[in-house]
């Protein structure tokens, strides 16, 4: 969905927003917005510190441009995720920032249209509503059945609500980048 140039400087835009943040100073402008940051589109955003998850928070149904969104998202993933507590401004230096952008969502009818580590999932029955992004499912190496069991486990029902016909499940695509990849990238390029 975006090329390099724009994953950058979402990721560069995302922790400049976490710096601001942390030293009261101006949220600081989209001096690169490309028409793809401009784009209505909703978006997660996880911190990582090595193999632990700092924060994660998203936004699934855009209401401003992607970048403003990925604004939001990373100062809520630092410091409302009530899973976790606040991330710190000593931190900042050692987190690995880590975009979804997120395609529309799509209801399915039948499980065989969910392709794992394509797909993420979203279920909702009545109130409760539960999402992992397609990359969860690629790192525990689940299966289909797993994936959706566990969809339901983060929706607070039983693992086998995503059998029930009240149970409405929808799949998206997310296009993931991180500062650790863009910088694996980078040094790939680089003269050998």
């Amino acid at each position: 969905m975006f090329n390099s140039a724009d994953k950058i400087a979402l990721l560069k835009l995302a922790r400049r927003t976490l710096e601001a943040y942390f030293s009261n100073t101006k949220t600081p402008a989209c001096d690169a917005c490309s028409d793809a940051l401009l784009a209505l589109k909703g978006a997660f955003v996880s911190l990582h510190r090595g193999e632990e998850l700092r924060g994660c928070i998203g936004q699934l149904y855009p209401d401003r441009e992607l970048f403003r969104t990925i604004q939001h998202c990373v100062i809520s993933a630092a410091v409302e995720d009530p899973r976790f507590l606040s991330v710190t401004q000593e931190e900042i230096k050692h987190l690995d920032i880590e975009i979804s952008v997120l395609s529309p969502f799509r209801r399915i009818r039948d499980i065989e249209e969910i392709e794992v580590r394509k797909h993420g999932l979203y279920l909702v029955q009545r109130s409760s509503r539960g999402l992992l992004l397609p990359q969860v499912a690629t790192q525990y190496g689940w299966d289909r059945e797993t994936f959706l069991a566990q969809t339901c486990r983060k929706s607070g029902l039983p693992e086998s609500a995503w059998r029930d016909p009240r149970t409405t499940i929808q799949i998206f695509e997310a296009d993931v980048f991180s500062d650790s990849e863009m910088q694996s990238n980078s040094n790939a390029d680089g003269p050998r």
